[in-house]
């Protein structure tokens, strides 16, 4: 079986989803598959079997990942600058 993500950030959903899986005995294997890993921010070991691209610490945004509800749309995986509309650093829990 293999799991999609779009963006590994703290591994607590990854992790959570994972064992739930792994409980119901999906077949001989479960791999993971991320099109985003923030390794800097991993709080649970995750094992990432298939990896796009590696980020750092920053909000990231478009193709199809969303910051209320803007810019799910853009084309490209963009950060987004903190300015006065950008979520707080420490408000990155959404991600993950």
């Amino acid at each position: 079986m293999l799991v999609v993500e779009d963006i590994v950030d703290t591994g607590h959903t990854t992790r959570f989803l994972q064992s739930h899986l792994a409980r119901q005995q999906p077949g001989p294997s479960l791999r993971l598959c991320t099109l985003l890993d923030k390794p800097s921010r991993r709080v649970v070991p995750v094992t990432i079997d298939y990896c796009g691209f590696c980020v750092p610490d920053v909000f990231v945004v478009g193709y199809g990942i969303d910051w209320n509800e803007q810019y799910r749309y853009l084309p490209d995986v963009c950060f987004l600058e903190e300015h006065e509309h950008a979520p707080p650093r420490a408000d990155r829990g959404g991600q993950g």
